[in-house]
């Protein structure tokens, strides 16, 4: 009698546990049930994907959330939405800390992928996942990037991504059926997957139910162009790039895959995401992510955002926030709106002098690419001066090289040409024929005018001015006269693209904690965004066609490497190619380092969880928030 009722009480546990765990499975996002009552939106299980991708973060601290609410950034660009992009972080492969502090790439979009050789990737997506607009995501859409714009001259002039080309070649691209596409090289391609996770990634994949309607092989030409015209674009060509974007995020009616979808149209002082109904990642209850309905972000002054984050004015917010902020924000923390951390910034150097080695002005150009011109330069600044009152002495002195944390550091390159020598700087350039100087103790060039580099800044960091000026003073006192001049990012680009600019300062080595299975393409002439050499990035970024070739034996060097790795399918090459290709950058200075492992403020809601109390801040690999999964962070109101 007492096994019976102990039975039946047992019983009725498990199917009490059974009911409470499929209802908390199927548990509707309040934003949604509405749709979902109403019959114009299908259940839960039937928007997620077969298989969804269910892992989440191994960290300490982390709790599954709850539903609803919204957070502010404030962006002080504004023009498009793609810091959505950027912090929303699905790809068809992330990168993914691991609880030891490594980094790992990861399938998220793609269920699987199977790697033969180095050379031939089969991608497998989830079976049922479905655009945002509850289209099926197939390889048709895979099969129509390739076509239709990849291979398209109209929409790719330059011909498939060079990340597509390997031993000189494009893939055999094979779809072998709706959830399967091969990629084939004849030689390995070790750049493919992590173009695939990057911050601004490799998009080989595009929405070609609503793309096709502006592109002629599957529409009229003559309508095409004749709404081209209507709108202000030159062709259907640019018709159909202004409908596409899938980076700038801001056609609101181009269906996504991302967490939260933007709403919003430019020109807009506000971008608004709401959460994608079909996003194919759940919690360990099987519920869809992402937990916040809404991501905001908000255009404004980048002088006012330290101002607005201690006003609680932002739900999260680091961009536009430095560690001369800390104070303020400590001192707002203590109202009980915000909490204040700090991350440590894994940048090779927070900030680099880029010597521009494709400068127009002929002799200033035969100057910056002599090394030991570059090597007084680096010589002639004292580092320590700068920690100490740029970066409150936290910082890391030294070349724009990688830190401790990476397995290829080598303390060798950080110590290069980076002691504060000012004597062996003068005896560098007495020795290249700059000994001649005028009254006011400036070194003169062979034409008799002063030794002059006009450095330019592009609003990139709030202390860069503020750290020239230092530079200024230091490089005074070997005879080089520094003027410093601060535009916006756009002209700073132009300006530097075009070689009117000699010499500027931007973020240094983007990723500081690379790995050998990371690439090295920082470190070779592989686009024209590089400031030290934008000319030659354009030479290899066009196949070409564009730019100019570099002659310098040292960066020809580079570039070989840059392929050895590309092409390897053995971790000992690769790393090889990476310890040699950071040999030549501390030997050769083709970059000047100041300080790095510098410290970001971040300020978060006091009641948002999920966001790491300490983290490394970096935009690749990651995207910044985007690896610490934002689609996990929830709103406490309690």
């Amino acid at each position: 009698m007492k096994t019976a009722a102990i039975s039946r009480t047992l019983c009725a546990l498990l199917a009490w546990i059974a009911f409470a765990t499929e209802a908390q499975a199927t548990e509707e996002p309040p934003l949604l049930a509405a749709e979902v009552a109403a019959g114009r939106l299908p259940p839960m299980a039937e928007r997620l994907p077969d298989n969804p991708r269910s892992d989440l973060p191994a960290r300490a601290g982390w709790t599954s959330g709850r539903y609803g609410g919204e957070i502010k950034m404030l962006d002080r660009g504004g023009r498009d939405a793609r810091a959505m992009v950027v912090f929303g972080y699905a790809r068809l492969m992330t990168w993914q800390s691991g609880a030891d502090g490594s980094t790992s790439l990861v399938p998220d979009i793609l269920e699987r992928v199977e790697v033969e050789d180095g050379r031939r990737f089969t991608l497998h997506l989830r079976a049922g996942h479905r655009w945002s607009d509850g289209t099926p995501f197939t390889t048709e859409d895979f099969r129509f990037w390739w076509e239709d714009i990849a291979n398209e001259p109209a929409l790719s002039p330059a011909g498939p991504p060079a990340e597509l080309v390997a031993g000189g070649e494009p893939p055999a691209v094979e779809i072998l059926d709706a959830t399967r596409i091969r990629f084939t090289w004849p030689v390995p391609n070790a750049r493919f997957l992590p173009a695939l996770a990057a911050t601004s990634p490799l998009f080989i994949y595009r929405p070609a139910h609503y793309l096709k309607a502006f592109h002629p092989r599957y529409a009229d030409r003559a309508a095409l162009d004749a709404q081209a015209e209507a709108e202000g674009q030159r062709d259907w060509a640019g018709l159909f790039l202004r409908r596409d974007e899938p980076f700038r995020f801001d056609n609101p009616e181009r269906p996504s895959l991302q967490p939260w979808i933007n709403r919003s149209a430019p020109p807009t002082e506000r971008f608004v995401g709401e959460r994608n109904p079909y996003f194919h990642r759940v919690d360990g209850e099987g519920r869809q992510l992402p937990y916040l309905d809404r991501i905001v972000l908000e255009r404004t002054q980048a002088k006012l955002i330290p101002a607005q984050v201690a006003a609680g004015e932002a739900g999260l917010q680091a961009i536009g926030l430095s560690l001369r902020d800390f104070t303020l924000l400590k001192e707002a923390e203590a109202g009980g709106k915000i909490r204040v951390t700090l991350w440590p910034i894994a940048r090779g150097s927070q900030l680099a002098l880029y010597p521009n080695l494709n400068a127009q002005a002929p002799e200033l150009r035969d100057l910056l690419r002599q090394a030991k011109f570059r090597r007084a330069l680096s010589l002639a600044i004292d580092r320590e001066e700068i920690n100490r009152v740029v970066f409150g002495g936290l910082a890391q002195p030294g070349a724009n090289s990688l830190l401790p944390q990476s397995p290829l550091y080598r303390p060798a390159y950080r110590r290069a040409w980076a002691q504060h020598d000012p004597d062996k700087a003068n005896r560098l350039l007495d020795g290249l024929g700059l000994a001649e100087r005028d009254r006011a103790g400036f070194r003169r060039l062979a034409d008799g005018e002063r030794l002059t580099l006009v450095v330019e800044a592009g609003d990139s960091d709030p202390a860069e001015v503020d750290l020239l000026q230092l530079v200024a003073e230091d490089w005074r006192e070997i005879g080089v006269e520094a003027l410093i001049r601060s535009t916006g990012r756009q002209a700073f680009r132009q300006r530097v693209r075009s070689g009117q600019t000699p010499m500027s300062i931007f973020y240094g080595l983007a990723n500081g904690i690379a790995t050998p299975d990371m690439s090295p393409a920082e470190l070779a002439p592989t686009s024209d965004r590089q400031n030290n050499w934008p000319l030659w990035g354009r030479h290899h970024q066009s196949g070409g066609r564009a730019g100019e070739a570099p002659d310098l034996p040292e960066v020809l060097r580079l570039v070989e490497l840059y392929e050895t790795w590309s092409e390897a399918a053995d971790p000992a090459e690769r790393r090889a190619a990476w310890q040699e290709m950071l040999t030549i950058h501390a030997d050769q200075v083709f970059t000047i380092g100041l300080a790095g492992g510098a410290l970001q403020p971040v300020v978060a809601d006091i009641r948002l969880r999920n966001v790491p109390e300490r983290a490394v801040y970096l935009y690749e690999p990651g995207a910044y928030f985007g690896i610490t999964r934002p689609d996990t962070f929830w709103l406490d109101d309690q």
